[in-house]
Order: C-alpha cells, then sequence, then structure tokens
C-alpha cells in the first residue's frame, strides 16, 4: 500500500469489460516528506475520493481484491481518504493539505 495525492481524472468509453463502471483517477505517489517519487499512475476509485485530496492505494492482487474481481485489469485502486498522519509525534497532514 502506497501514499498518493489525486492529480486528475481518466475519461476512457472504451475499456476492459473489468474495469466498466469504476471511475478512474490518476494519482501521484507521495513519500512520506510529501514529494513524488514516482511517476504518476491511475487507480480505481473505490471510496468516492476526488481531486486533491490525498489517498490511501493497493496494488497489485490486493487491488484486485478490493474491486471483487480477481481476474480484472486493475493493478492500483484507492482503498482510502487520508484526514490526518502522525509519524513520530510530527503532524504530516497540514503539510499534505495545503500541497
Amino acid at each position: 500500500m502506497w501514499l498518493g495525492k489525486v492529480v486528475g481524472n481518466v475519461v476512457a468509453p472504451t475499456k476492459d469489460d473489468t474495469l466498466v463502471g469504476w471511475k478512474l483517477l490518476v494519482v501521484q505517489p507521495l513519500n512520506l516528506d510529501g514529494l513524488n517519487n514516482i511517476s504518476m499512475q491511475v487507480a480505481v476509485d473505490t471510496v468516492g475520493a476526488g481531486n486533491g485530496e490525498t489517498v490511501l492505494v493497493a496494488s497489485g492482487s490486493s487491488a484486485r481484491r478490493v474491486t471483487k474481481n480477481d481476474n480484472s485489469a486493475v493493478d492500483a485502486a484507492i482503498v482510502g481518504i487520508v484526514d490526518s498522519m502522525e509519524i513520530e509525534g510530527v503532524s504530516k497532514s497540514q503539510y499534505w493539505m495545503q500541497k
């Protein structure tokens, strides 16, 4: 599982049948300093996330399990929206929410 920030959405009228009905969002992965550490990825939204929100993303077989279809084309799924986070007594929520 990794943390990311929703930076956009994908509209794909023609797609694999296993993706029909899922909202696709572009997510910029974050490291613990709130900065990107790898290129953007597309993830199915299972929790109603929106642009600018910090999210938890599951990948691989865990993402497919969230969609309840182990044979789906899903490789990343948004499984949570981050409200706040604390690491060793230092809150990261204000930093991330302002970025």
